[in-house]
């Protein structure tokens, strides 16, 4: 193992840095459907028109990320954006979270995507 990794694993200043910004800007099905059921997040599938029309989370709007920069209208700067793509592989939902922070918009990213949504923890999803 190289030691600059070995040494940096046994800094618990920098472990602490880490993880409270990946709970900070990440978020997991369960606390997404709490949000959902409670109003208090946008959701947004940045996954192409056709695989969002199969199925989506339910309450999540369409922008594919590739039309995201023309369509940021559509967020709010005054609630959280969580953004999901196909699954955790896929860095459509990084890209998008980076272009939407970029514009001083709040957002958070669905870790796993819409595949841990609905084949892991098989939460409801609309058509």
């Amino acid at each position: 193992m190289n030691e600059k990794i070995k040494e940096l694993r046994f800094n618990t200043d920098k472990a602490q840095c880490f993880f409270r910004k990946l709970v900070a800007f990440t978020i997991g099905p369960i606390e997404l459907k709490s949000l959902l059921e409670e109003g208090n997040v946008k959701l947004l599938d940045v996954r192409r028109p056709e695989d969002y029309n199969i199925a989506h989370i339910p309450q999540a709007i369409n922008i594919p990320e590739c039309e995201l920069a023309d369509n940021l209208q559509k967020l709010s700067k005054e609630e959280v954006t969580v953004v999901y793509s196909y699954n955790a592989q896929c860095h459509l939902s990084i890209k998008a979270c980076l272009l939407i922070a970029e514009y001083g918009y709040p957002v958070m990213l669905l870790e796993g995507g819409f595949k841990t949504w609905n084949e892991d923890f098989r939460f409801a999803v609309s058509s």
